[in-house]
C-alpha cells in the first residue's frame, strides 16, 4: 500500500505483519529530472535543451510537478505561435519561464512531516527522513 500522508494511518495498521515499515520515496535528483525531462520532450520540437540547467532550477519537483512545467511551456509556445502565424521549438528559457511559474508541489508535503519528525515521531517512524531533512 503506498500513501503520501502516512500520519493519517491509524496506528493498529502500523503493527507487525500489517503496514509495519514505512518507506520513504524522494522527489526524483537532478540525474532522475534529467532523464524524466529528456523522456517528456522526446518528442516535441526542441532546440538545444540544456537539461541541467532544467534539473537544477526544478529541484524538488515530482515526475508530474516536471510534466506540468513541459505543459505550460508548450502551452505558451503554442499561444506565441497563434499569435505570430509562425511555431517555433521549444527552448531552454521556455522551459525555465515555465519552470519558475510553478512551485514543487513536494513543498507542502516537506513542511508537514517536518513537524511529525520534529514533534510526532516518538515511534521512529520518521527517522529515515531526518537525514533528507537535514534534521
Amino acid at each position: 500500500a503506498a500513501t503520501n500522508a502516512p500520519w493519517q494511518m491509524d496506528a493498529a495498521f502500523r503493527r507487525p505483519g500489517r503496514f509495519d515499515r514505512v518507506v520513504f520515496v524522494p522527489p526524483p535528483d537532478a540525474e532522475a529530472r534529467i532523464e524524466i525531462l529528456r523522456i517528456l520532450l522526446r518528442d516535441k520540437p526542441q532546440e538545444d535543451i540544456d537539461h541541467r540547467a532544467l534539473a537544477k532550477k526544478t529541484e524538488r519537483f515530482s515526475g508530474a510537478d516536471l510534466k506540468a512545467v513541459v505543459d505550460v511551456a508548450i502551452e505558451q509556445k503554442l499561444d506565441e505561435a497563434i499569435e505570430s502565424g509562425t511555431p517555433s521549438p521549444l527552448t531552454t528559457k521556455d522551459l525555465l519561464r515555465a519552470a519558475k511559474s510553478r512551485r514543487p508541489t513536494t513543498s507542502e508535503w516537506f513542511q508537514t512531516v517536518r513537524n511529525h519528525v520534529l514533534y510526532a515521531n516518538d515511534d521512529g517512524l520518521y527517522d529515515e527522513i531526518k537525514p533528507y531533512l537535514k534534521l
